[in-house]
């Protein structure tokens, strides 16, 4: 099978009928839609099991497990998963009618003398409108650190469709930590890049969203505050792979500190666990206490 669309969804019931039916006008039909269920309580199994039952010219496979966040649902998924593309799609969004046919079409194009990781397409709030920044060139051959514009003079920004290698995103699951239920996609993209993977970016619209008031973007820095051991993976491998020298890594700890240990009950953390999180001196850190103590009694 060429593609898996993967979907992790909870508690999406309401509007992943839209995903759904884009997928069933897909002009390619060489592709599985895998739905990683993760935990819901409304009726999400139900709708599942209904659309199971109705002839589809693909197959929709469907699992169900405890809540544990999007991604444990992608670890869960990725192994799960047939084709040889993996495309993660968001319960409440969906696709352009041809989104299957340009991914296999930029797929085949790719040489096999490159490193290449996937390919990427561009995300709209319409077939015609996205607020990501356009180049040029009909494509963008990139490693997958060009999206930090410390990185690079013309960063990649915005929300895109990411479609990977299968066996590549096995190689490259999110770390889980007890407790933590989110992490940044970023941290394997990163992980990706730094091993030399290179991605090959469209600026085609194939993906349609809509940020909804129950998704993970709306819920902004508490995603971090709640999860603070993610969070310090990310910022301390970002800043490995992007060399930060000693002074912007000092900028990143007081940050992390501050983050951290002035938010609300329960989710502040002790000097240590900043230490420990971030991959900071504790000195660094104590030391970061002090400065923000000095600029409280001046400010």
């Amino acid at each position: 099978m060429k593609i898996t669309v993967f979907t992790p969804t909870f508690n999406r019931a309401y509007i992943i009928e839209n995903l759904y039916r884009s997928l069933q006008r897909q002009t390619l039909r060489d592709f599985e839609w895998l739905v990683v269920d993760d935990g819901s309580t409304d009726n999400t199994e139900e709708v599942f099991r209904k659309w199971q039952a109705e002839e589809t010219s693909f197959p929709i496979r469907y699992y169900k497990k405890e809540n544990g966040g999007k991604c444990r649902a992608i670890n869960y998924g990725v192994d799960l998963a047939q084709g040889d593309l993996f495309f993660n799609v968001d319960s409440d969004d969906y696709l352009t009618d041809d989104a299957l046919e340009k991914v296999a079409k930029w797929e085949a194009g790719l040489s096999h003398d490159k490193r290449f990781c996937g390919v990427v397409g561009n995300l709209g709030t319409s077939e015609t409108e996205t607020p990501n920044t356009p180049w040029p060139q009909p494509f963008r051959d990139a490693s997958l650190l060009e999206r930090y514009a410390e990185y690079c003079e013309h960063p990649i920004d915005g929300e895109r469709a990411w479609v990977f290698y299968t066996d590549v995103q096995r190689k490259y699951k999110y770390p889980e930590f007890e407790g933590e239920r989110f992490l940044t996609p970023c941290v394997t993209w990163n992980r990706m890049a730094n091993d030399g993977y290179i991605i090959r970016v469209f600026d085609d619209i194939i993906w349609i969203y809509q940020y909804q008031a129950d998704g993970l973007t709306m819920q902004g820095s508490m995603r971090f505050i709640k999860n603070p051991q993610g969070h310090g993976v990310f910022l301390r491998e970002k800043a490995e792979f992007l060399h930060y020298p000693l002074s912007k890594k000092m900028k990143m700890w007081y940050t992390f500190y501050c983050d951290h240990t002035f938010c609300e009950e329960p989710y502040r953390l002790t000097k240590k666990q900043c230490a420990e999180y971030i991959g900071a001196p504790v000195s660094m850190i104590y030391g970061a206490a002090l400065l923000h103590k000095l600029r409280h009694l001046r400010g």
